[in-house]
């Protein structure tokens, strides 16, 4: 039944994303006063912005930054560029040292990603190599995920489009399975649908656990988070 709310409340949160224009607590748009060198990573989840996408395959990677949101207690706003929403923190305890983080969340469609991303990487100063990004993957099966460095983009228009705008593939992705579709399904029409209800049932811990990885990957490594989470 937790697990059950919980999902729920990731959706709901999910589903406002890009749906309007958010804005700090004085109505500003955040991003305006930390353009600073400390070293930071771009979290990146992938998806389509709006209520209508929420639900599906398509938009896991926006659950999983929906998830690191309410882990760091603070909520997505617009970024002053307009076309994204972020999160500036830390994905440890408060008075803990870690790596400072940002959250993203295009609101642009998922074939056009990569430029808002770029923007934000270079206002945040983050190279390629500090970016993550977090997808569907068709070629893993659902519950499954793996943690990876480079890369390919497989057909994701997500991907593809990161590819372009930053000049390289050299970014990690937290590939989070969804399986392939069902028979002579079209692969398009099948990430752009909703969860069947049993796959529902085992999303939140799937989404848990990938949120769990983002957090190894940026404190302990790619080696280590291999090895932990890649099945």
């Amino acid at each position: 039944m937790r697990l059950r709310h919980r999902l729920s409340r990731l959706l709901r949160i999910s589903a406002r994303a890009g749906a309007s224009a958010v804005t700090g607590p004085e109505g500003e748009q955040v991003g305006e006063m930390t353009n600073e060198p400390a070293e930071a990573w771009l979290v990146v989840g992938l998806g389509n912005p709006g209520p209508s996408y929420a639900g599906h395959r398509h938009n896991v990677g926006y659950l999983v930054t929906t998830e690191l949101a309410e882990r760091m207690g603070a909520s997505f706003r617009a970024h002053k560029s307009g076309r994204a929403e972020v999160v500036e923190g830390r994905l440890t305890p408060p008075g803990t040292p870690g790596p400072r983080v940002v959250l993203v969340r295009a609101r642009t469609y998922m074939n056009e990603s990569g430029g808002p991303v770029k923007q934000l990487a270079a206002f945040y100063k983050v190279p390629p190599e500090r970016i993550v990004a977090i997808h569907d993957e068709l070629d893993l099966p659902f519950d499954t995920m793996r943690v990876k460095l480079g890369g390919g983009d497989n057909g994701h228009n997500g991907l593809r489009s990161l590819r372009g705008s930053l000049g390289t593939g050299d970014f990690y992705r937290v590939r989070v399975g969804i399986g392939r579709p069902p028979g002579r399904r079209d692969p398009a029409d099948f990430v752009l649908s909703d969860y069947t209800s049993s796959e529902r049932k085992a999303l939140p811990m799937q989404v848990i656990t990938a949120a769990d990885a983002v957090e190894s990957l940026v404190t302990d490594g790619l080696e280590r988070t291999q090895g932990r989470f890649n099945s």
